[in-house]
């Protein structure tokens, strides 16, 4: 099985744990809203996992609906959920099939999913993430706004793509697809250099694990672009 559909079909725990940690100065939002507002709006979370955006944005007046693939995301999702007293709904499915109406949604967005797409249809992936970004195009209202967010890098100094089969996803979702990208940092923070090794190691690899250490990074750099969509009529 895949590294990354492993852990999220059986470390969505640890994998809550450690994202709990990311954007300690609180970027992320602040970027989502210079794309589109939220309050009042319906807001589709393709990809949801443990609830990250619906934790985010749980004090607006946003009708939520979290949807993935994976029922352990979905139950750790659930559990944080009830932790944040929150009520958005959760629904189990593909991203290639989304089970929702036609320009039904205000925002639709995909955070931290569809360039798994890249390395899992390495021979295919345009015509797959073609299709999910069609799916959302189709679900999404037509004054509404697609958002993709996706990795600028783990222990980077600066936003780079971590992989050049990223760098050309990244580039044909802005040439080909119309997106316009934002970068921000959204670092790691931890208790120690210990626990920042003990609770990303698992996701990122024993390399970066022995370049915390090295650097003695209890703050660890992370990249995060957010690429946003206006629509206008006829898209």
């Amino acid at each position: 099985m895949d590294h990354f559909k492993h852990i999220y079909s059986h470390n969505a725990q640890a994998y809550h744990q450690m994202i709990s940690s990311e954007d300690v100065d609180s970027n992320l939002l602040p970027a989502l809203e210079r794309v589109t507002s939220f309050n009042g709006k319906i807001f589709l979370d393709l990809g949801t996992g443990t609830g990250r955006l619906p934790i985010l944005l749980r004090k607006h007046d946003t009708y939520t609906i979290g949807f993935d693939l994976h029922r352990a995301m979905l139950l750790q999702n659930q559990t944080q959920r009830e932790k944040a007293g929150g009520d958005w709904e959760l629904v189990q499915g593909d991203m290639h099939d989304l089970p929702f109406p036609t320009r039904w949604a205000d925002v639709v967005a995909a955070g931290w999913a569809i360039g798994h797409l890249r390395s899992w249809y390495a021979g295919q992936w345009q015509a797959h993430i073609g299709y999910v970004l069609d799916q959302m195009h189709r679900v999404v209202k037509p004054d509404g706004a697609l958002i993709v967010i996706e990795t600028l890098g783990t222990g980077s100094l600066s936003p780079l793509p971590p992989t050049a089969e990223l760098a050309e996803y990244y580039d044909w979702l802005e040439s080909e697809r119309g997106f316009k990208r934002q970068e921000i940092q959204t670092d790691y923070v931890f208790p120690s250099v210990g626990a920042a090794v003990k609770y990303t190691e698992f996701f990122f690899g024993v390399e970066l694990a022995k370049k915390i250490c090295r650097n003695g990074w209890s703050r660890l750099p992370e990249w995060t672009g957010v690429w946003g969509k206006r629509m206008k009529a006829g898209e």
